[in-house]
């Protein structure tokens, strides 16, 4: 992706987010320089990668299979571990009309999936088997808005605004906004986008980017570079 792309696509993000009332943390909008300036302070914000995530899962048409994220809180890996502290993460995201984020699961997170607004969040889901890999037999079982319910593999599921599902580690998904752009929450335990993906197809989980004019604001894939 180009530089110039994601910042366009960060300021329109953060216009449909305020559309909605909700608003990101101060952070959100240091600059580079300021992060820079202040990266003696962001250690616990960096290690957690609370932040802008731009993908396009590698594959160059972020139109067609992309997803919006901002990370505004993450616990620790050591709590989770442990089994008591800040074992809990949250994101704000935006999955455009016709947008796939595409089929995987989770090895370690649970996570509630939240219709915060816009149009329907449409879910293909599907079950493991015993090797973790995707079953295109088995049922899934998933709890929406507390409820169980059991779908045919391939369902898809759809939620409207105030509707949430919850992914146990295993269940097989892949999302899309049907009918418009859907302003997404998610609430999970301890969130790790460096090893706790697993994508039925071989793809990649962030960006490559072409940096054709300056950062806006820092992606969470940034700070390596940018502030190690």
């Amino acid at each position: 992706m180009k530089r110039s792309e994601i910042n366009q696509i960060l300021q329109e993000a953060d216009g449909f987010i305020r559309s909605f009332g909700y608003i990101l943390p101060p952070f959100a909008y240091w600059t580079p320089a300021e992060m820079q300036a202040r990266k003696g302070e962001l250690s616990a914000l960096v290690s957690a990668r609370m932040g802008w995530d731009i993908t396009d899962y590698g594959l160059g048409d972020f139109s067609k299979t992309g997803l919006f994220l901002f990370t505004t809180r993450n616990g620790r890996q050591a709590d989770l571990e442990a089994g008591g502290g800040m074992c809990y993460a949250e994101k704000i995201m935006i999955s455009r009309q016709d947008q796939i984020s595409p089929m995987h699961r989770h090895i370690v997170k649970a996570e509630d999936i939240i219709n915060r607004g816009g149009a329907t969040l449409a879910l293909e889901m599907f079950s493991s088997d015993a090797s973790g890999t995707l079953d295109r037999k088995a049922d899934v079982l998933v709890a929406v808005d507390g409820l169980a319910r059991t779908l045919p593999a391939g369902s898809i599921l759809r939620l409207a605004p105030g509707e949430s599902v919850t992914l146990m580690p295993g269940n097989w998904h892949a999302f899309w906004g049907e009918g418009g752009d859907v302003l997404i929450g998610e609430v999970s335990t301890v969130n790790d986008d460096l090893t706790d993906n697993v994508f039925f197809d071989p793809i990649g989980r962030f960006a490559t980017i072409q940096e054709d004019e300056a950062p806006l604001h820092l992606l969470v894939s940034d700070y390596e570079k940018w502030l190690s």
